[in-house]
């Protein structure tokens, strides 16, 4: 294609290498597998300066997922669980994902009922903050639970 605001024209490689230099700009291959290759008589830098504006818009409308870890044992007493309640209330609150998980050491691993009850009784607290993303389950040594925050 050579000029611009004119229709695409079908150009001989030696005539539009011809046009660039005479207009003092470059010939860049905008689609090279195409066939036949496109190719536009623009100002290199620009073009170069043009793509990098666009993917930092881009990478900058990207929504940045953080996920906040809270760890449990099998036989969590009470007041740890509360206070472990509000900080993934706090978490969820902020728009982080909140990744509960049970952590089973030596022969604790009896106890899977116990950690599956805890996660679940969580998942029920947090109800009204977040949507369970995953459902607990057991990976190696430790039970896993996801939540999600709910749109607001």
């Amino acid at each position: 294609m050579v000029g611009e605001g004119v229709e695409a024209n079908i150009v001989p490689l030696e005539e539009a290498l011809k046009t660039a230099n005479r207009l003092g700009l470059d010939l860049v291959e905008i689609s090279p597998k195409a066939e036949p290759p496109v190719c536009k008589v623009i100002d290199y830098k620009k073009f170069i300066y043009d793509q990098k504006k666009r993917q930092k818009v881009i990478k900058a409308k990207t929504v940045k997922v953080v996920i906040k870890e809270l760890r449990f044992g099998p036989n969590t007493g009470e007041h740890d669980f509360n206070f472990k309640l509000k900080h993934a209330e706090k978490f969820l609150q902020d728009g982080a994902k909140v990744k509960a998980f049970v952590f089973f050491r030596g022969r604790t691993i009896i106890f899977k009922e116990n950690g599956e009850i805890l996660l679940l009784r969580l998942a029920q607290a947090l109800e009204e903050y977040g949507v369970v993303e995953s459902m607990p389950k057991l990976e190696g040594k430790r039970m896993i639970m996801l939540i999600a925050p709910k749109k607001k």
